[in-house]
């Protein structure tokens, strides 16, 4: 099975690639992060007729996570193991056969005692949790 991951750093500006890479490579399964689109702007459709199921959780400008697979996925979850609503799309998982599989966009640090920086030590605790 060929499973991978791709910080695409825009699904929009780069679905062209995507695809041709798609059916260059053939893998099983594809994690994407920073898609940086929001859920209708996400291309399930042709996905699909590429022969890929996909999970997606996106947002406008930022962030945004998806799996594909070429085989159905089950129990698709827009977050962590807590279940807790983020505003931020940076989880996406779903069960594979018998595999649970997550995409994840970890946020970054920013400055020390900034809101972004309390945001991110209270999402790797709510990671180190699971």
């Amino acid at each position: 099975m060929k499973i991978v991951s791709w910080n695409i750093n825009s699904l929009r500006k780069r679905q062209d690639r995507l695809f041709a890479w798609l059916e260059n490579t053939t893998p099983d399964i594809v994690c994407l992060q920073e898609t940086k689109c929001t859920d209708e702007q996400f291309p399930a459709l042709a996905l699909q007729s590429a022969g890929y199921d996909a999970a997606y959780h996106g947002e406008k400008s930022y962030n945004g996570v998806a799996i594909l697979s070429k085989m159905k996925l089950k129990d698709v979850r827009a977050s962590l193991c807590d279940e807790v609503v983020d505003p931020q799309a940076r989880v996406i998982s779903a069960t594979i056969g018998n595999l649970r599989v997550y995409s994840v966009y970890a946020p970054n640090g920013q400055a020390v005692g900034s809101p972004a920086y309390k945001y991110k030590l209270e999402w790797y605790g709510r990671l180190r949790a699971c």
